[in-house]
């Protein structure tokens, strides 16, 4: 069962606690809040492992054995102590200990099979092929995974907010307003949306500016819960996003 998730943080507060610097803080007793904290991330952010085997060269079968056994070794091995330099960011390290695993490992480990064996994550693979296939090629298999990470960021920071505004009764205008949100789409005026919603353009343009600033500011909150240190996420941020311009 997971835990329970750590107040969200801010990039100004070094010592806020993030999901990561949890599973970090228990690393070397394996508590069960660390693990909770663990499985959470790595069950919002396992696609980008799949994206950057299946750009390897790997058929989707190969890559979901072998992103599936990595997980069962991942919890059995505590691959926290022997990665001390990927420590800061949870993308870094996950990548690292994928890596780690698929050069030492794969070949002594009997490969899992789909639908047996020890399954610790309940995971999409029926859509991960096709979503891989609709993804743009890139340069490398690592510039594949920081790409798709940056796109399951986002993806969370959507659906944090549509459950937001679907708490609130405001699921018809989130449904109509997200666009604004979405990059790559030409902004429909906003007396359109007006008309749809039943309000005027003011209160509109208004809402939409109160949208963006709540999206950027749980941008921030998730991108922070995969990092050690809070300070970090400016950097982190630029990074990821570096991956669109491959």
């Amino acid at each position: 069962m997971m835990t329970a998730t750590p107040a969200p943080v801010t990039a100004g507060d070094s010592f806020a606690t993030t999901r990561w610097s949890v599973v970090l803080a228990a690393s070397q007793h394996h508590k069960p809040h660390s693990v909770g904290a663990l499985e959470e991330l790595c069950r919002n952010y396992w696609f980008p492992l799949y994206a950057y085997v299946r750009r390897r060269g790997h058929s989707p079968e190969d890559a979901e054995d072998s992103v599936q056994g990595f997980f069962a070794r991942f919890l059995e091995k505590n691959y926290l102590r022997s990665l001390n330099a990927e420590r800061g960011r949870f993308r870094a390290f996950l990548l690292a200990a994928l890596k780690h695993y698929l050069a030492n490992e794969w070949d002594r480990t009997q490969r899992l099979k789909r639908g047996g064996g020890a399954t610790h994550f309940s995971l999409d693979w029926q859509t991960a092929d096709n979503r891989f296939q609709v993804a743009a090629a890139a340069a490398s298999p690592d510039q594949e995974y920081d790409r798709q990470w940056a796109l399951t960021l986002l993806a969370q920071v959507i659906a944090r907010l549509q459950a937001e505004w679907e708490a609130e009764g405001k699921a018809q205008q989130f449904a109509q307003l997200r666009i604004f949100l979405e990059a790559g789409r030409g902004e429909p005026a906003a007396v359109e949306i007006a008309e749809s919603l039943g309000l005027d353009a003011g209160t509109v343009r208004v809402t939409v500016h109160r949208l963006r600033k709540r999206y950027r500011a749980l941008l921030r909150e998730e991108i922070c819960s995969t990092l050690a240190d809070p300070t970090l996420v400016d950097q982190e941020l630029r990074a990821l996003f570096g991956a669109f311009e491959c």
